[in-house]
């Protein structure tokens, strides 16, 4: 980590110690719908009801149950349908992560358009683990499409800071190093805040752990090979130079490497339909 990183995650953690600066916290309607997942004794009626008061998060759950990838023998016409069929826990995780992409604005044209980018990024690596973890694993694949939406949830006070910071706003590069740097640490401390479950609140740090060695596959694994399959369709190129064969990750989910998951599991159709799931 360079010194202009290391300072700002100084100046950004001395900031949130002193209420200078608050972590992220989870759209309200997002934590409602948590908060009755996690009672024992609610209903899918009142997962409904806590859904029901958004009505742009009521017609993407419609629309999601109705993809492709759920193959429902008839359209989903109402949230109750969608909700028996997809699932009370499903439906939670699925509502968090759409709920999420309201954090990823600014009111700074420049800090807005890396924000946006971030999430549309996240959407798609999201859509891919989701697919990845039912072809490959046994995990769920809505913890799974909420991994790859929050493995760069660090970045949000990052960019905070530098809408309140302009002098790091003069590099573009010298940002970028910053949000590399010090984006996954950041990322697990709003996870643990969030309270989200233990076997995603290292995701931020794990996924770049290239050569991490588990017994089995996990949630990091599979934002990991997700991330880097995005990259080699054309999405950036930070980790150009990176040997593949060294990461561990494409082991443990019994991937070649070499070849990009979707065309080695002739898993295209199903890749795109996973992530226009999580888009507007």
């Amino acid at each position: 980590m360079n010194a202009l990183a290391e300072q700002v995650l100084q100046d950004i953690n001395g900031a949130i110690d002193n209420d200078k600066l608050i972590l992220p916290t989870l759209p309200e309607i997002a934590l409602r719908v948590r908060e009755v997942a996690d009672d024992p004794d609610a209903s899918i009626r009142q997962l409904g009801n806590a859904i029901s008061s958004d009505a742009a998060l009521t017609a993407r759950v419609i629309k999601i149950a109705n993809s492709p990838l759920f193959r429902a023998r008839r359209e989903i016409e109402d949230l109750n349908m969608a909700l028996s069929r997809l699932g009370m826990q499903y439906t939670c995780n699925l509502a968090t992560g759409l709920a999420m992409e309201q954090m990823f604005q600014a009111t700074s044209d420049l800090i807005d358009k890396r924000l946006r980018a971030v999430w549309s990024r996240s959407s798609e690596i999201a859509g891919m683990c989701h697919v990845l973890c039912k072809h490959r694993t046994n995990l769920r694949a809505d913890q799974a499409a909420l991994a790859g939406l929050v493995h760069q949830i660090g970045v949000l006070p990052v960019l905070s800071y530098a809408e309140d910071n302009p002098s790091l706003m003069s590099s573009s590069m010298a940002l970028d190093g910053v949000i590399e740097a010090i984006h996954p640490k950041l990322g697990v401390k709003i996870l643990t805040t969030w309270e989200f479950p233990t076997e995603l609140r290292n995701v931020p740090v794990d996924y770049l752990n290239f050569t991490r060695k588990i017994d089995k596959p996990d949630y990091a694994d599979l934002v990991t090979v997700a991330m880097l399959q995005n990259q080699a369709s054309g999405v950036g190129d930070y980790f150009a130079e990176l040997d593949l064969t060294t990461v561990q990750a494409f082991y443990r989910l019994d991937l070649d490497p070499n070849i990009e998951a979707a065309e080695a599991e002739n898993l295209s159709e199903e890749m795109e339909a996973a992530m226009a799931m999580l888009s507007n």
